[in-house]
């Protein structure tokens, strides 16, 4: 575990130590990563190490969604359009079409829905399929996106995981780790040159401009963040905020060495705190609920001081 002091920032001296006693949690627990909270009305922010480009795993179809719904919204994508996913070709993954053993047919908008909620890597897939990787990373320029790039297929990183380990999910996840202490990367879309990354502060601000309409189109952000709330994995941001007065809309990320999440907590009383917590580990280990709690007392942490 690196002894490096983390790149704090703080809107005002007194949210300081609130991102020092995260950091620290994190490390207590054997994580290190980047963190960025904003309160998305008042700007008051507070973080550590929030513009260092990190691989995205799963949250990379956040914007995937967005482009696909902004082509929709648009009227250039039809999302009662049919696309059929054969198991014999689709990607891998534990939940959704991927873990499917006969030929699935499902609409665009569906495909969406399964893509953000239960973090499917078929139907996300699909989604790359028709649109291509390309442009959803040119669409993100286009809107100056420009601390988020789209390089590859969710299916890429077992590709590149299985390339070096074989089907030894333990080597891959030793490597990761050995390779991020060395600072040299043998699984390609761990590397940042080459993965799908964004940094906190870039997520940050495009949850920022998906919840204030400032991106795309009204329809289309509307509809990322109505699937983003019906995200069913609630063990990261969510673990220490989940009361009928506060909601959670977010997208976890997580391959080998990687758990991640951003998203947006809202309270009745009107608080909006956009967060990413993006972190990796440095123990071999495919479970590690502390550092998910750890994520979850960041939130709230974060939450708490930011609210106005």
């Amino acid at each position: 575990m690196s002894s490096r002091r983390p790149a704090f920032v703080a809107s005002t001296a007194d949210l300081l130590p609130v991102a020092e006693s995260i950091a620290e949690h994190w490390r207590e627990v054997g994580a290190t990563g980047h963190l960025l909270a904003r309160n998305l009305d008042t700007g008051e922010h507070l973080g550590f190490d929030v513009d260092t480009p990190v691989p995205l795993a799963s949250v990379a179809k956040v914007p995937l969604a967005l482009v696909v719904l902004d082509g929709i919204a648009e009227g250039d994508l039809d999302p009662a359009l049919a696309i059929t996913i054969d198991p014999a070709t689709k990607s891998l993954g534990p939940s959704g079409v991927a873990a499917f053993r006969y030929p699935a047919t499902l609409a665009v908008g569906d495909l969406l829905h399964l893509t953000l909620t239960v973090s499917d890597n078929a139907s996300a897939d699909a989604l790359f399929d028709l649109v291509g990787v390309e442009h959803v990373d040119r669409r993100l320029r286009d809107w100056g996106c420009t601390g988020i790039r789209i390089r590859h297929r969710m299916h890429r990183m077992y590709e590149c995981a299985a390339g070096v380990a074989g089907d030894d999910f333990g080597l891959a996840l030793e490597l990761a780790i050995r390779d991020d202490a060395a600072g040299q990367h043998s699984i390609e879309t761990l590397d940042p040159a080459h993965a799908n990354v964004g940094s906190a502060t870039a997520l940050v601000e495009l949850l920022q401009r998906c919840w204030l309409d400032e991106v795309s189109r009204p329809d289309a952000t509307a509809e990322l963040r109505r699937l983003m709330a019906l995200q069913v994995f609630n063990q990261r941001l969510s673990s220490d905020l989940r009361a009928d007065t506060v909601r959670v809309s977010g997208k976890t990320g997580t391959f080998l060495h990687l758990r991640h999440e951003i998203g947006v907590v809202t309270a009745e009383s009107g608080d909006r705190v956009a967060i990413a917590a993006l972190t990796r580990s440095a123990r071999r280990a495919s479970i590690a609920h502390d550092i998910d709690l750890a994520i979850g007392a960041a939130a709230r942490s974060a939450f708490e001081a930011l609210r106005s």
